[in-house]
């Protein structure tokens, strides 16, 4: 029996990435999914449409976006169980590239520490006067620690802890905080944001070198069965699909019982954080 089942869930930036397989994966178990993302056709194309699935436009910076997408689940479907603030950026450079960098570092900023917040601010009365709820923030391996290239990013995804750390505190009884930090997770689509390639060193470290070849041989074809089977110890980057599994296993979960920090490897993926 899943936990998941006629739970209401409201994803952010679910029209692709992490957030589209966690909606696919929770009406799997039989939630009701609010999907949030800023154009409805792309999630549309991406989820279809069905009845226990909500579709919502909204940018996480505006505050009135995730107001007006809990008023719509509230009318269509009673109540939000649980939150996944997983939309985000990840413009990764250097500070010599501020001169490039800044437009995309004040977006990661708005949409990585202030959309989390802004998806709080929305369900928290909610949740507090159904006396239950769930909130889950996608922060990262990098808010860990600030390594060369990541400062801004870094930042953001440690501020993403703090902020989960004191709604857990604050809420304790009546609102559950999980934690997730994903690693390098090839296929998402978030790597597109990286502004300098070479930026990526810094949490590879010693490794880098190594690590590109594997990655030039995973687009090529060349890597060995190993390397490339979850099934093996020598498995390399971590499929989306894999943390995907493990965040549904997080939140599908009685409401006693809070998995409240996740993070996920594949074996062999030589992150230095």
């Amino acid at each position: 029996m899943s936990h998941l089942k006629d739970r209401v869930i409201m994803i952010t930036g679910a029209g692709s990435g992490f957030g589209a397989l966690l909606a696919e994966g929770s009406l799997a178990r039989g939630a009701k999914v609010v999907a949030l993302d800023l154009s409805k056709e792309g999630m549309v194309r991406r989820l279809g449409e069905q009845p226990n699935l909500l579709l919502h436009e909204a940018d996480v910076r505006r505050r009135s976006d995730l107001d007006d997408a809990v008023r719509s689940a509230m009318d269509t479907f009673g109540g939000v169980d649980i939150l996944v603030n997983n939309a985000g950026t990840m413009p990764l450079a250097f500070y010599e590239d501020h001169a490039i960098a800044s437009e995309a570092w004040d977006r990661c900023i708005d949409v990585n520490i202030k959309g989390v917040l802004n998806g709080i601010m929305a369900v928290y009365d909610t949740m507090i006067g159904q006396g239950q709820g769930h909130v889950v923030n996608l922060s990262s391996i990098y808010g860990n620690a600030g390594v060369a290239g990541s400062a801004v990013y870094s930042a953001t995804k440690a501020a993403v802890n703090e902020l989960s750390n004191s709604l857990r505190l604050e809420s304790q009884g009546k609102i559950k905080v999980t934690v997730v930090r994903p690693t390098g997770v090839p296929g998402t689509g978030l790597g597109q944001g990286v502004l300098n390639p070479l930026a990526i060193k810094g949490i590879l470290g010693e490794h880098f070198e190594s690590y590109l070849n594997t990655m030039e041989g995973a687009q090529s074809g060349q890597l060995s069965q190993d390397e490339m089977s979850v099934d093996s110890i020598k498995y390399w980057g971590l499929a989306p699909e894999h943390l995907v599994d493990q965040i549904l296993y997080a939140i599908d979960q009685p409401w006693g019982v809070v998995i409240s920090d996740l993070t996920v490897r594949a074996a062999n993926d030589r992150y230095v954080l």
